[in-house]
């Protein structure tokens, strides 16, 4: 029997946000309205697409999530579902932003646990399952040290290259994020975070950048808002993630991942420029103004 788990979605309770960023994320609005977020067509956008698109649809205060399979095998999924129980996309159906600053944060790998969970892409509603290799579950090869997992409606385009990190293109993958609180989460938990920092990581010649954030409920959370903040309460934390991710694919005799930036991590404006340049790609993606190849937009 599926078990399903109950998460207030972090959104706004009193009006919708918009479905991506103004052009300078750093300056949200304090209000926005559909109308002026939407830079295209939407009638457009739905003929394109198979799935249709409007703030309405990815306006979801309440999502619940239900596990089918067991744990740890390949047929484990964690669906998404909204407040009427049809499944959502946590990829494409929870808004990015709240504005004020506040993003919304899911869960795919609990702090201090080493199954290699993530958002199927290619699925449809992609659930987050456990990866694989070579037809077997995918471990890292010791835990994580922070919470893990990915910001919404945000997708590192495989087409681009990025000329400030060696010209590397993207990973064809959301943003992924590292959450720095001091609790650990359940999968498919949806936090409001803040984004204070930014790590440029290539893997295997592909950029796969690392913002580093805070849960708004954290104790610290107060006393953190851009990188020097972390180094200061929260010292070797940035240098600890940056080796982490450089290092444990050793263990299985691959090379360490490398950083671009300097081997440093770019503060809180860089990182909502990545977040604004990234929710970007997002939208053409699923106005199929770019080649979705094999991922799912529903």
């Amino acid at each position: 029997m599926a078990a399903t788990r109950v998460f207030t979605a972090a959104a706004a309770t009193t009006k919708p946000t918009s479905c991506f960023l103004p052009k300078r994320a750093f300056l949200l609005p304090t209000k926005t309205s559909c109308a002026s977020a939407l830079s295209f067509n939407r009638r457009a956008l739905v003929l394109k697409s198979k799935r249709p698109f409007s703030c309405n649809a990815i306006y979801n205060p309440q999502v619940k999530v239900e596990e089918e399979g067991q744990s740890e095998t390949l047929d484990y999924r964690v669906f998404f579902l909204d407040g009427s129980g049809k499944k959502v996309s946590p990829w494409h159906d929870i808004p990015l932003t709240l504005g004020d600053g506040v993003y919304n944060f899911i869960v795919e790998i609990p702090k201090e646990s080493k199954a290699k969970m993530e958002v199927a892409t290619e699925e449809d509603f992609t659930p987050i399952k456990q990866d694989t290799k070579k037809g077997k579950l995918r471990y890292y090869p010791y835990n994580i040290n922070w919470n893990y997992g990915l910001l919404p409606q945000t997708w590192e385009d495989p087409s681009q290259a990025n000329p400030e990190v060696e010209g590397a293109f993207g990973d064809n993958d959301p943003v992924d994020v590292v959450e720095i609180g001091e609790a650990q989460r359940k999968i498919g938990e949806v936090l409001k975070i803040k984004p204070l920092a930014a790590l440029a990581m290539i893997d295997e010649g592909e950029l796969d950048w690392k913002i580093v954030a805070i849960s708004l409920d954290d104790p610290k959370a107060h006393l953190v808002n851009d990188v020097d903040d972390v180094e200061k309460h929260f010292p070797g934390t940035l240098t600890a993630i940056r080796d982490w991710f450089r290092d444990y694919k050793i263990p299985d005799g691959k090379p360490a991942n490398r950083f671009g930036l300097g081997d440093k991590p770019a503060n809180k404006e860089y990182a909502l420029k990545i977040i604004h340049e990234t929710n970007e790609s997002w939208a053409k993606l699923v106005k199929r103004s770019v080649d979705a190849g094999d991922l799912s937009l529903f």
